[in-house]
């Protein structure tokens, strides 16, 4: 699998420090390699400690006449049986709206939801006990599907919409216009490391957390919540996680209150650990979609008028939802120009469980139906796809998003395409591409290609205003080692590793002497999510300026005792230039102490220039955009519907690399993510409202043998944020997921060499299956 990028061996490069713009080790890869890592569940569990499960009906959607816990409450090694009434103060585990009980009371809203838990002194006592509830309902028939909660007038919030003109009256003056449906299938994070949580009461009403979550800060408000304490009375810590992907940003909360109270009644440390079918039965997902689109162009491709209508599956509650379908709409342009458009978003209510974030957090959904209008374009003027996305990207004077911000820097979009196009030799191939459909139809062979790169802007920033800061501790101690705190979490993607660069660099030490610790709501208070790929943006400019005062400190303590002025005073490589004098960095910490100079400082950091307002659709939400692109190649046996990807070249754009071998490494993770969610990942529900597709024996992620054989990822060497970013660096959690969206229109290329100028009816996920019935229908339609 070849990777390539020159600047991680370029020596000379004057971006590279001694630590940051390195490609360094993970700092937990020996570990991880070792099985050393420490997680929740690896944690020693102390004595007295108890296990709580979750108990739930077996209906999706119902009112409760009977919930008998008699049985469960006498089971061997039961303890207690929590229930709604359990619950001293406020019975809600959600992030906004205040619509997700911890236990639900009266009313089943979903299958899976937690009705009971049973406190055990054993994990495998608590479980036996959970089956032993009589639970007697009303059932009543569950809406499950988009569809169906369209027809039933089930909007869970208001629709929204952006405008810009006339969309329809432009649509219909075009001398082309197309439109159609597809649908757009959820995921399921599928985290290697489950929903977990230990809980520790404390002296008074304290109570600590450990937690695999993405938000400590909103574990630390729930919980508090829920036992009628201050925020201040509970500490919430997460050392790491083994994945989250979205799915520990509001979903850890449940599990951590039950937990909670749990200690709280029995005075013993209290721990749950989901089973992976409860979890996937208990937890949201990425929301699915039915888009209905329509859009008017001309005989070259280029769009006169665009409508776009979403519809996401939203579950019961509301979760995340009205910030994941904003950001569909937000993304619903991709790179390309909408001179009059109406995009639509109807959020509708089912009686599943509520979806959720999902990396991406509503992006790529936009994104796809961008992509598949571009395919539908180029296919039915007979037309390069590639021509048709070059022909619609922003350039000067088509330069406004159809929320009315100018999408800074979006230049850069087309000459990373341009340069891929180049180095992925894109118009040779797709030619061979073009004979080789041709040999084969004319053999009756069994095979297809398709070919396709597209392009990927992603905004970077929360939406939300407030959630646009962060805050670091650092301390130096007097043998020059150094430990680091800050707001954010790490779940594999390098977040530590970066921040340890950042601050080693701010001293001029080697990475070696600086320590991260868990992330604790009682180190770093009032924090944001890990989330929105702003991680190293928002914890690696807090931590850089919580360095930066002590580093300011030493450096007027040294221009005094060696009396010179203090721009004369450098730190690095371990040594502090003093004037025509070098001291080691640890002999010039120990004088601090000696001096009495503060070696510890806070960081905060909040993102300029948010200015978005959601009610008058005006402002900036964005701080700056990531961009890269994608060329996929597919062969599609057209008998079995068996796809596999050939090769893939990308080039993304980081800016200033933090750690090259990091973000590669995201980048290759969120492709083969994002390529599983559009093409093996699928999600069934039942007409009972029950997930059918709840372990990885029914829902199938992608293994190594999916990953492709010739992989090239390139970082784009000219990459440099505009905006004053940690190091000019830039986000790179999310965006390389939709990089996958190639893969998908490389398949419908593939099946479009059956037919001529007809799209093929292809939904994603692309499973066999559906490839087969796209290609039932292109073979059908053509007689």
């Amino acid at each position: 699998m070849p990777i390539t990028n020159d600047r991680i061996e370029d020596r000379s490069d004057p971006d590279v420090g001694a630590s940051v713009g390195r490609a360094m080790a993970h700092d937990s890869a020996v570990a991880h390699v070792r099985g050393t890592a420490v997680y929740v569940d690896d944690l020693p569990e102390p004595k007295g400690t108890v296990h709580v499960v979750p108990g739930y009906a077996d209906i999706a959607r119902g009112r409760i006449d009977t919930l008998d816990l008699e049985a469960v409450r006498n089971a061997p090694g039961v303890l207690d049986v929590l229930t709604a009434s359990s619950i001293p103060e406020v019975n809600d585990c959600s992030p906004v709206f205040g619509d997700d009980p911890i236990l639900a009371a009266d009313e089943v809203s979903f299958h899976g939801q937690p009705l009971f838990a049973v406190v055990a002194e054993t994990r495998d006592q608590a479980r036996r006990a959970a089956r032993l509830a009589r639970i007697e309902a009303e059932a009543i028939r569950p809406i499950v599907a988009v569809d169906e909660g369209i027809e039933n007038g089930g909007d869970l919030m208001p629709s929204y919409t952006f405008e810009r003109g006339n969309p329809a009256l432009s649509i219909k003056a075009c001398e082309h216009r197309l439109e159609g449906r597809f649908r757009i299938g959820g995921q399921e994070h599928f985290y290697l490391e489950g929903q977990v949580a230990i809980a520790f009461p404390g002296e008074g009403d304290a109570m600590r957390i450990l937690s695999s979550t993405q938000h400590p800060t909103e574990i630390q408000h729930l919980v508090a919540a829920m036992l009628g304490v201050p925020d201040a009375a509970v500490v919430c810590e997460c050392r790491r996680m083994g994945g989250g992907f979205g799915g520990k940003e509001s979903q850890a909360a449940q599990w951590a209150c039950l937990a909670a109270l749990a200690a709280r009644r029995t005075g013993r440390p209290a721990k749950i650990r989901l089973d992976r079918d409860d979890d996937m039965r208990m937890t949201g997902k990425r929301h699915d979609f039915r888009v209905d689109w329509r859009c008017g162009f001309d005989h070259e491709g280029l769009l006169a008028g665009v409508d776009l209508a979403f519809s996401s599956r939203c579950g019961y509650s509301a979760d995340l939802s009205m910030a994941v379908n904003d950001r569909t709409m937000f993304h619903a342009d991709n790179a390309y120009f909408y001179p009059e458009c109406r995009i639509l978003s109807r959020r509708i209510r089912t009686d599943t469980v509520s979806n959720t974030a999902f990396r991406g957090f509503g992006g790529p959904q936009g994104m796809l139906a961008a992509e598949r209008m571009m395919d539908a374009i180029a296919i039915h003027l007979d037309r390069d796809p590639f021509e048709v996305r070059m022909r619609n990207l922003y350039a000067p004077g088509r330069d406004i998003t159809p929320f009315g911000m100018e999408p800074q820097g979006y230049r850069l979009v087309r000459r990373i395409m341009q340069r891929l196009a180049r180095t992925g030799e894109y118009a040779k191939r797709r030619r061979a591409i073009a004979r080789f459909n041709v040999a084969a139809a004319e053999g009756a062979g069994h095979l297809r290609k398709g070919i396709s790169l597209t392009p990927v802007k992603f905004g970077i920033s929360f939406t939300l205003k407030h959630l646009n800061q962060a805050g670091a501790l650092v301390n130096v101690f007097g043998d020059g080692s150094v430990q680091v705190n800050h707001g954010g979490t790490e779940m594999g993607q390098g977040l530590h590793t970066k921040i340890t660069q950042v601050v080693a660099e701010e001293f001029g030490v080697d990475i070696g002497r600086v320590r991260i610790t868990a992330t604790r709501t009682d180190k770093v208070p009032n924090t944001s999510a890990t989330a929105a790929s702003v991680g190293s943006d928002l914890n690696g400019m807090a931590a850089s300026r919580a360095a930066g005062v002590i580093r300011r400190r030493l450096a007027r303590l040294a221009a005094r005792l060696f009396q010179v002025r203090e721009r004369q005073v450098s730190f690095a490589y371990g040594q502090v230039r003093v004037g025509e004098e070098s001291i080691p960095f640890e002999r010039l910490t120990q004088l601090a102490v000696e001096e009495r100079v503060s070696l510890s400082a806070t960081g905060h950091y909040a993102t300029p220039g948010m200015t978005w307002d959601r009610e008058t659709v005006s402002g900036n939400p964005f701080y700056y955009y990531a961009m890269g692109a994608a060329c996929s190649e597919v062969s599609v046996d057209i008998t079995t519907g068996e796809m596999r990807i050939d090769r893939v070249d990308i080039l993304h754009d980081v800016g200033r690399s933090l750690n090259p071998a990091i973000d590669i490494g995201q980048i290759e993770g969120g492709f083969v993510q994002g390529a599983g969610w559009l093409t093996t990942e699928e999600l069934a529900f039942d007409e009972q409202g029950r997930l059918r597709t709840h372990a990885p024996s029914t829902y199938k992620i992608p293994t190594c043998s999916d990953v492709p054989a010739d992989f090239r990822v390139s970082l784009f060497e000219q990459g440099r944020n505009r905006m004053p970013t940690i190091h000019r660096s830039k986000a790179v959690g999310e965006p390389p997921l939709m990089l996958a969206i190639s893969v998908f229109s490389a398949i419908t290329h593939a099946i479009a060499s059956l037919s001529s100028r007809r799209l093929p009816p292809l939904d994603a996920p692309a499973t066999p299956e559906a490839i087969l019935r796209a290609v039932a229908a292109l073979r059908s339609e053509a007689g």
